[in-house]
């Protein structure tokens, strides 16, 4: 596992009228560092979300509670034990996970269900709309050693 990323499966409480699943929880070692806000987004099947990461010390905490993605993290960290490293996980409402992404890795996604996926985000810091910090390479860059396109789907 790349250095400062981490993952825990979350509970799903069913019963005869649906789940429900706790995303957030202060006391969770995972939120060490606490949220600032949440988001989510949507992405339909087949597409790719990759590859950015942010440079001010931002920490990503992604969920998918709907549809099922393929998450991806590659550690280039100079000073880091696993750099040239690359975890992926596939997770969503069937393999419902929480993965702690440190921001300063390059990660991304791609929805490898046949539906729309959901992605929920929990960063500990707030979108700066003025002066973004994120630092952006195309899915299919050479310098990451995933493609995204040949990945068998989920």
């Amino acid at each position: 596992m790349i250095e400062g990323v981490s993952v825990r499966s979350l509970q799903v409480n069913t019963d005869e009228r649906g789940h429900l699943v706790e995303a957030f929880r202060e006391d969770w070692e995972e939120y060490e560092t606490k949220p600032a806000m949440s988001y989510y987004s949507m992405t339909y099947p087949g597409i790719v979300r990759a590859w950015h990461r942010h440079l001010k010390g931002q920490i990503d905490h992604f969920i998918c509670p709907k549809g099922r993605i393929k998450v991806g993290i590659y550690d280039d960290r100079e000073e880091s034990s696993t750099k040239d490293e690359l975890n992926t996980f596939i997770i969503g409402e069937h393999n419902s996970k929480v993965i702690r992404i440190p921001g300063d890795c390059w990660h991304g996604f791609k929805n490898v269900g046949d539906e729309p996926a959901f992605l929920l985000n929990y960063p500990t810091e707030l979108y700066n709309y003025n002066d973004p910090d994120e630092e952006r390479l195309p899915y299919d860059t050479e310098k990451i050693p995933l493609d995204w396109q040949s990945e068998p789907h989920g």
